[in-house]
């Protein structure tokens, strides 16, 4: 095992990061339509519960 310096190592760390593209970004966007798509569900069917007065 070879030794890295320090910095070396944080800029291939980061270098590694910019290279993972938009992984947060786009869980957050799934994330938010699915919580919409069920919210817009709910509402638009919310009418159409038997009341059984």
């Amino acid at each position: 095992m070879q030794h890295i310096p320090h910095a070396d190592w944080l800029a291939g760390a980061a270098t590694a990061a910019e290279q993972q593209g938009p992984g947060n970004l786009l869980r957050i966007v799934l994330i938010v339509m699915v919580v919409g798509c069920v919210l817009t569900g709910w509402f638009l069917l919310r009418g159409y519960r038997q009341k059984d007065d």
